[in-house]
């Protein structure tokens, strides 16, 4: 509960989620409401970030039962800065999901990698040839954004891929709000210089 501010009206801060996130705390079991909400958004952020679909599976995964595990200990931290409709368990949850990744890196390190090129083919269409042309575009795009600095990436992924405030990026990044900008903003200008220098 908010507590009125002195004299003022009293102001409450809803996280999309807390119904979702209180049902599953209340009863594990309605943990899978949260699970469906959130699993194709951090399947494709992990599948970005390590290029492979096993691996993309296996951290998927694994940020769930962390999170699952984790949830009794969760706290929602909303702000009026966060803007209408936020979700600091969203925030909470693509966290969880950096850390896993981070680690599956480490410990593949010793073992070849898909490259980040294959990412352009998961929502590849049936239609082959018509096609062809945009999936190498698409393919050096995502060869130039794997090519940046590890935060700048991670910025244009979840801005782009996951579609997620600035707001949402900076808790997850544990950067600023500004600072994410400076990211998204420099990395889109290496990727277009990094496009321009192509035949």
């Amino acid at each position: 509960m908010d507590r009125p501010e002195e004299g003022g009206p009293r102001i409450a801060r809803l996280d999309r989620d807390r119904p979702l996130v209180e049902a599953a705390q209340a009863d594990p079991a309605r943990f899978d409401a949260l699970y469906r909400k959130y699993v194709a958004q951090v399947y494709s952020y992990a599948f970005y970030e390590l290029g492979d679909h096993h691996d993309a599976e296996d951290a998927t995964e694994r940020t769930f039962l962390l999170a699952l595990g984790a949830l009794p200990r969760f706290e929602e931290r909303a702000r009026p800065a966060d803007g209408e409709g936020a979700s600091t368990f969203r925030v909470w949850l693509f966290q969880i999901a950096r850390n896993v990744v981070a680690n599956v890196r480490r410990s593949r390190r010793r073992r070849p990698e898909a490259p980040l090129e294959a990412a352009a083919l998961v929502a590849s269409p049936l239609d082959v040839e018509s096609r062809a042309t945009q999936r190498l575009e698409a393919a050096e795009a995502w060869a130039a954004v794997g090519r940046l600095p590890d935060d700048r990436r991670r910025a244009l992924v979840l801005r782009f891929v996951e579609e997620m405030s600035t707001a949402e990026i900076a808790g997850i990044l544990g950067r600023s709000e500004g600072a994410v900008r400076v990211l998204i903003h420099r990395g889109l200008r290496a990727v277009a210089r990094d496009l321009g220098r192509r035949p």
